[in-house]
């Protein structure tokens, strides 16, 4: 299990990336919403020994993270947002080298390994072909392929299905369930269906502070019966946000669809099952309104 314990971290520009982060992270995926800003990567970062924070205490089952980066970066999984590759060099070699990078150092054994890990990510077949080629959805599988190197306890991937088509992120999508419940897996993402797809635990992070904890569907059920919907104009809709607890707004066949918080039915509303999608927006409101 993964605690994190009163994590803050200002930058040399005065950004405070985070604001007394606490999180318990058990085993499974584990699925970290925010908006672009919300502090995601640099809890990612700091997770992963990348940087320090200011205060705070990160435990990995036994050991202390920020005293220990050594150990925990043998146990780790790393899939940053953006990550480089060398230009004109195929995968196999690549991952060949990174495994020698990770400790794997016996040829047969490392050979077995990476092409296991090529397969496994449905990358075998273009194993001679250099990683610069690769479509955006290739180069994030080849990501896990990497991250995946030393068969790590803790995994973290960090958005990694912002920019794909809907093919790549199923299939990326399948290959993170293949990896089961006997790791720590860490999704962060701005993409609320990733999360509401794959995790059976998460939280919204905002301004560098954790807004909401929970399970997918218990923290949807607590909304049920207080969503409101309605189609309006756009010029409605700016009038409705001045009166209404207005959520989320989204364009459906050239009108305006609402949702609305409420108790009570607002005049010509409907009734609409809570999404996730609800909840999230609906807890960064609250955030931003006390906030202001």
């Amino acid at each position: 299990m993964l605690h994190i314990k009163n994590l803050t971290k200002t930058y040399d520009n005065g950004v405070k990336a985070l604001n007394g982060v606490n999180l318990s992270i058990d085993k499974g995926m584990f699925g970290l919403l925010g908006p672009n800003g919300a502090g995601k990567s640099s809890l990612m970062r700091t997770i992963a020994t990348l940087q320090l924070p200011d205060t705070g205490s990160i435990q990995f089952d036994e050991l202390d993270v920020l005293k220990q980066p050594n150990e925990l970066r043998e146990r780790l999984g790393y899939l940053p947002q953006d990550f480089g590759v060398y230009p004109r060099i195929s995968a196999a070699d690549l991952l060949d080298h990174l495994a020698i990078l990770k400790g794997l150092t016996n040829k047969g054994e490392r050979k077995e390994v990476v092409d296991g890990l090529l397969a496994h990510t449905n990358l075998f077949q273009h194993r001679k072909k250099a990683v610069s080629g690769f479509s955006g959805g290739m180069r994030q599988r080849f990501g896990i392929a990497q991250a995946l190197l030393g068969n790590p306890d803790l995994l973290i991937v960090d958005e990694p299905t912002a920019g794909l088509d809907p093919e790549e992120r199923n299939r990326f999508h399948n290959l993170l369930v293949s990896l089961g419940e006997e790791k720590v897996i860490i999704l962060s993402t701005h993409i609320v269906d990733d999360v509401s797809e794959l995790c059976s635990n998460m939280a919204v992070l905002g301004s560098g502070q954790i807004l909401l904890e929970g399970n997918p569907i218990e923290v949807t059920t607590r909304l049920n019966g207080r969503i409101w919907r309605k189609a309006v104009s756009l010029q409605e809709a700016e009038q409705m946000e001045q009166s209404l607890n207005v959520i989320s707004k989204r364009l459906l066949a050239g009108q305006t669809l609402i949702h609305v918080l409420a108790d009570e039915a607002p005049e010509g509303f409907e009734r609409t099952p809570a999404t996730l999608e609800d909840v999230y927006f609906s807890t960064l409101n609250a955030s931003r309104s006390q906030a202001a």
